[in-house]
């Protein structure tokens, strides 16, 4: 069977060989099918031949703003957002070392909350500081995956939020056997459990993204390589995507999540049977910088992790992906040190030594 036959660009010319039965005698006919394939075949490949096609090798991040007017204002505000967030934290850790009255669990936690928060700023800010800088919009795969490896900060912070409610829940509920519960054996293995759970959530991942080879398009609708978002361009279905998401987002937010409001729910039931108004407003104090910082950190982390696929505006995502990288961990040393004594007086023994 000879012919030419005319193709549009864009198509794929698929030749399937049917028998069937004609009236002068058996034969074959060739079919000829034409599908169109643009998009399918520019990005994410099937049963297609794979040898002539490259894997992508960098992505684009859109950012916050595309306006260049905009770009000395972003610049000079993350950066000194950065400065206050690494300072505000790291004199945190160095009271906390410095006061033997702050030697408790709680501190104990808030110190390594305090560097986690370090970590996990410098992961995104410096880079989104430098892109501003050079107008570039460019991470390499590599560079993406590198900086997927070290969310585990982030997930450090959730899980450090979780242990320290239990924390609250033991002073609170346990007040005797406070000391006994809290001892540093356990504060430090509470730690290590929580770095490791980190761990594997940030090569989780990484694991899943390696898996697939292929993505639908380069562009993430952010300043940073977020996992979800990741997730959500390459080349699977969505009933795959969606579940991995839900599931990591199960393990990782709602049980650490079910665990604070579960420890909450005790210490409410605990205050209200305090019979004086002074000692419910002490126990109160002691619970109101957390559970302000568990708001904004679960409310904007979850909310972006389980909706980054179905937000209608990619400026959205970024703005609460900014709440939980960025802000929230500047804020931190203020929530925590502000209405609390204790820090207020370490941070000015600290001041008054170094001066």
């Amino acid at each position: 069977m000879k012919g030419i036959f005319p193709v549009e660009p864009g198509q794929l010319v698929v030749l399937m060989r049917q028998p069937f039965h004609i009236p002068d005698g058996a034969g074959e006919c060739v079919l000829l099918t034409v599908l169109h394939f643009e998009s399918f075949v520019r990005w994410c490949p099937r049963s297609l031949d794979e040898q002539n096609l490259t894997h992508i090798s960098e992505f684009h991040l859109l950012g916050l703003s595309e306006d260049l007017k905009l770009k000395p204002i972003l610049f000079g505000l993350f950066l000194s957002v950065y400065l206050v967030a690494v300072l505000g934290n790291l004199l945190i850790v160095l009271a906390v070392i410095s006061d033997s009255h702050l030697h408790t669990p709680m501190y104990f936690f808030l110190s390594n909350l305090s560097l986690a928060d370090i970590c996990f700023i410098s992961t995104t800010v410096p880079k989104m500081i430098m892109d501003i800088q050079l107008q570039s919009k460019v991470i390499s795969y590599r560079s993406c995956l590198t900086q997927m490896s070290f969310f585990i900060f982030g997930c450090m912070d959730d899980m450090l939020l979780t242990v320290m409610a239990y924390d609250r829940f033991v002073a609170i509920c346990h007040p005797l056997q406070y000391h006994v519960i809290m001892n540093p054996h356990l504060c430090v293995f509470l730690v290590m459990v929580s770095l490791l759970f980190s761990l594997l959530e940030s090569q989780l991942h990484n694991l899943i993204v390696l898996h697939f080879m292929y993505f639908e398009h380069v562009n993430i609708s952010n300043f940073f390589c977020e996992p979800s978002q990741l997730l959500n361009l390459t080349c699977s279905d969505n009933f795959t995507k969606n579940t991995v998401t839900y599931f990591v987002g199960t393990i990782y937010g709602f049980l650490p999540l079910s665990g604070i409001f579960f420890s909450y729910c005790k210490i409410v039931s605990s205050i209200l049977k305090i019979p004086s108004s002074s000692g419910k407003h002490k126990a109160w104090s002691t619970c109101g910088s957390h559970l302000s910082v568990v708001c904004l950190f679960y409310g904007t982390a979850i909310g972006v992790y389980l909706t980054s696929s179905v937000l209608p505006s990619p400026k959205k995502i970024s703005v609460s992906s900014l709440m939980y990288t960025v802000i929230i961990p500047m804020l931190n040393p203020f929530i925590y040190s502000l209405r609390n004594k204790d820090m207020k007086r370490a941070l000015r023994s600290l001041q008054s030594r170094t001066m």
